[in-house]
């Protein structure tokens, strides 16, 4: 048998250079807001998408549309080249 991995059942955050359990709601809020702070900073071209081509075309339609006017980047590719 393989190697035995033992799976997260809730998620982690960062205080000083710490890792503590944190509900869903505090984590979300804390990747949202990091997210913001680089836009903020470095504008849309600091960001970008990874789409999938097995997603339907509404998901990547999705997808290019969440970074083009939330993120404002134009930087979004998919595995379909690959």
């Amino acid at each position: 048998m393989g190697k035995r991995y033992e799976r997260l059942t809730a998620p982690l955050v960062r205080d000083n250079g710490e890792l503590r359990t944190a509900s869903w709601d505090e984590a979300l809020d804390r990747a949202a807001g990091g997210l913001q702070a680089v836009v903020r900073d470095h504008a849309g071209s600091a960001t970008g998408m990874f789409s999938c081509s097995k997603a339907t075309n509404e998901m990547n339609y999705l997808a290019q549309k969440f970074a083009r006017v939330v993120l404002g980047s134009n930087n979004i590719d998919s595995c379909n080249r690959t």
